[in-house]
């Protein structure tokens, strides 16, 4: 390990899904096939991650039970319902102690006053361990959700983000750290000169502020974004502290990371203020074979008709069953769901001259994110490689199954990752902006910066 590797350390988050990442996760013997509705089991795979000294939990999210596909393929869904992101994290706060809680929550469909609220709220609860992942929303159900016959542009979805991004971190800025004196002798609570009011006029949102939550240990949420179209590229050069990006070799993750970084000087931000975190969906054996076993065994349980609807909806498209499963990949037309997801697959296809089912097959577990199958040695291998080589700071383990894949990657894989002295073997602080080396944002009301336990 080089010199300026050895001081710093891979972040990790656990990505995770109700019954896992897999889109048949759920019929895997051992599997929490009731993770969406039971509370307990999402506090077993919460301390899991704790045990592997995880950075984060990070939940995705949409807000519509998807209606697309065949009656045949909806029924055979295994992501069909879930705990609302904030619901659950909260209460996961009161049950971990050390693991950061990263909720997908979209601007697109909320209010930045309720939102900042809220997470500031969970923020506070958790004792400084709290991230929003700003999404703006692929899903053209969730317009039908929420007073709305179709869904925003694209273009206009990240518009929207910009300002509703800087109307949330205005609102958390409301309280200076010493605002609060609580003097009950002198019957002082607080000193107003500490608290500032936002007053945001924009094209989109009109917020008086302040907010009525402190500000909190860490000084406010980490904000996460997980856009990797050249629109989303800036956003998140622009404003986000994590960066979740799907990359499926080496050579792209890198181009992504070093564009990224460009793009960071022509908004006043340096690369120490951000960690790029691709996801990587790990096949963990403890030989080759194992690996491939158990790889192909999850495969196995994908029925057509979901593949082709989970296809559908990744890359933005419909109609696909009208293709022949077995034959060539077809042309794909504009959409206006997640341009880089789709971009992404359709590459993959073209490069390796994948069939229509082949390509469902690559999409069902791994989304166009870092597939990795093997021992402990090789996962290991493959993360060093990227980490070292300045395509990533860590990434965002993709359990398949859930439990089972991510206690595999924390029995198996963290050791292997402590051997190489890539990840932490205790906790050292007690906030996810200090587990992650980024520093306490300044106010914008003021000009100091303070320093993260």
């Amino acid at each position: 390990m080089s010199q300026g590797a050895s001081r710093r350390m891979m972040s990790l988050g656990a990505f995770i899904h109700e019954t896992g990442q897999h889109v048949a996760a759920w019929r895997h013997p051992d599997a929490f096939a009731e993770s969406g509705t039971v509370f307990a089991q999402a506090v077993h795979v919460a301390r899991e991650a704790e045990r592997g000294k995880f950075d984060l939990l990070f939940l995705a999210d949409t807000a519509a039970v998807s209606l697309s596909g065949t009656d045949e393929s909806r029924g055979r869904m295994g992501k069909t319902v879930k705990f609302e992101p904030l619901t659950i994290l909260s209460a996961l706060a009161a049950t971990t102690s050390h693991l950061g809680l990263v909720a997908t929550a979209t601007s697109t469909y909320n209010e930045p006053y309720t939102l900042a609220r809220q997470f500031a709220s969970l923020d506070l609860i958790s004792g400084g361990r709290a991230g929003w992942n700003l999404v703006t929303s692929n899903n053209e159900a969730d317009a039908l959700n929420y007073n709305r016959d179709q869904h925003y542009a694209h273009a206009e979805r990240y518009d929207r983000a910009i300002e509703f991004a800087e109307v949330v971190t205005g609102l958390w800025d409301s309280w200076d750290d010493d605002a609060f004196i609580r003097d009950k002798e002198r019957g002082i609570y607080f000193d107003p000169k500490k608290m500032h009011v936002l007053n945001h006029r924009g094209r989109y949102f009109q917020v008086r502020g302040p907010l009525n939550v402190a500000r909190s240990p860490q000084g406010r949420p980490i904000l996460v974004q997980a856009g990797a179209s050249d629109t989303g590229r800036d956003l998140a050069a622009r404003l986000a502290e994590v960066v979740f990006t799907a990359q499926t070799t080496f050579d792209q993750a890198k181009g992504f990371y070093a564009d990224v970084m460009a793009r960071l000087p022509r908004y006043g931000r340096c690369p120490d203020e951000v960690r790029v975190m691709p996801g990587i969906y790990p096949v963990v054996g403890r030989t080759e074979q194992e690996a491939q076993d158990k790889f192909a065994y999850l495969q196995s349980l994908i029925h057509p008709s979901v593949g082709l609807a989970v296809l559908e909806h990744t890359i933005g498209v419909t109609g696909l069953e009208k293709y022949p499963l077995h034959g060539p990949v077809p042309e794909m037309g504009d959409t206006n769901g997640p341009l880089s997801r789709q971009r992404l697959l359709l590459e993959a296809a073209r490069r390796d001259n994948l069939t229509l089912w082949e390509l469902c097959l690559l999409n069902a577990g791994p989304r166009g994110h870092l597939l990795a199958i093997g021992t402990p040695a090789h996962i290991a291998d493959v993360m060093e490689e990227w980490f070292l080589g300045d395509a990533a700071d860590g990434f965002n383990v993709m359990p398949a199954w859930l439990p089972g894949s991510l206690t595999d990657f924390v029995d198996f894989v963290i050791p292997e990752l402590r051997r190489r002295g890539l990840v932490r073997t205790e906790y050292e602080g007690t906030t996810l902006r200090g587990h992650l080396g980024l520093p306490m944002p300044a106010s914008r009301f003021r000009s100091v910066p303070m320093v993260a336990e």
